[in-house]
Order: structure tokens, then sequence, then C-alpha cells
């Protein structure tokens, strides 16, 4: 993609308001359908799950996306943070790409995220993953910097940037960004 033709998109996204709003602001009232389109590159699942219709998140579709990113060391899986998955879904959207999002880790349960720490001093003690409030993705096709700028352009919450490993972690949290 073009930088000049991402930075139109992210301007148009910022112009119509959908850039730094909270998901329940952004989608209220809004009619259409929201689905996205995941692989977990761990266990080789692929979904393309309905998660929003008729203004309402879809129990099923939230439930379908909380089982592929689940814990996959553990076999664990968390309601995970709704809004998560409107950013998500917003990344889709804004690079329109027909690759699924890809994902590198989603839910940590408490001992996996111990394992991962004791073997990358980069692990947080205390990660969001463990509350079903951060997830790191990538998408296909996609350069991993303009993936990290659309991340930040929507000013929602925690934005980190992992470009020798290849993908971008967003959640939740208070707004800040990191590069590691």
């Amino acid at each position: 993609m073009q930088r000049r033709h991402f930075l139109k998109q992210a301007a148009c996204l910022g112009a119509a308001g959908i850039t730094g709003l909270s998901s329940t602001r952004v989608f209220a009232g809004q009619q259409e359908e929201r689905t996205l389109r995941l692989y977990n590159i761990h266990t080789g699942e692929f979904t393309n799950s309905t998660f929003w219709a008729n203004g309402r998140y879809i129990d099923d579709g939230v439930a379908e996306l909380d089982l592929l990113v689940r814990d996959h060391r553990r076999d664990q899986v968390m309601a995970m943070q709704r809004e998560l998955y409107q950013n998500m879904y917003q990344l889709q959207q804004l690079f329109a790409s027909h690759e699924p999002l890809y994902i590198i880790s989603g839910y940590r349960a408490p001992e996996s995220n111990a394992s991962l720490r004791y073997a990358n001093a980069g692990v947080a003690e205390h990660s969001l993953h463990m509350q079903g409030r951060a997830i790191d993705i990538r998408i296909p096709g996609v350069s991993h910097r303009h993936l990290h700028r659309a991340a930040l352009a929507m000013g929602n919450g925690g934005v980190g940037y992992y470009p020798k490993s290849g993908f971008i972690h967003i959640d939740t949290g208070r707004t800040r960004h990191w590069t590691a």
C-alpha cells in the first residue's frame, strides 16, 4: 500500500470520527454487520465470525472469537474485552485485506505468561493478555509499520511495535506506545 494512500485512508477514518472513540460510541445504533476474519498461527484454526449486528454484540460470534484467541499452551478460553474486537475490525477495514488477521498471542493464562516471561525479559509480569485485554496481530501483505501507525491513530489503549518479530500489540489499557 502506498504511504500516501494509507495516510489518506487514516485521515478519512479520523474525519469520520472513528479514531479515538470508545467502541460503544462508535458502533452504537449502527445496523451493519461486523465480521472478523482471524487465523491462529499456533493452532492453524481460522474463523470468519460475525460478532456485531443490528446494533449489538452477537454472543455466539464473540464466543467463536474468544475460542480462537485462547491460550493454546493451556487450552484455556477467556472472554476477551469486546473493544479489542472492535479495534481489530477497524484495522481490518482500514487495510481492506482479503487475508485474515493473524493472531500471534491472545489470552494468556498466568502460568503461560510466567513461562514466557522466564524465557523472554520483554514479557510483562502483569500483562494485559492475562486479563483478556491485549492481543498481538499481523496482517499478511500489510507493512507492520503501517499497521502500527494505524493502531496509534485510533488512540485506543496501548500499542506496541515489534518489527523484528513481525507483529503489533494492541490493548485496552491506558494510551501509550513502545517499540521492542
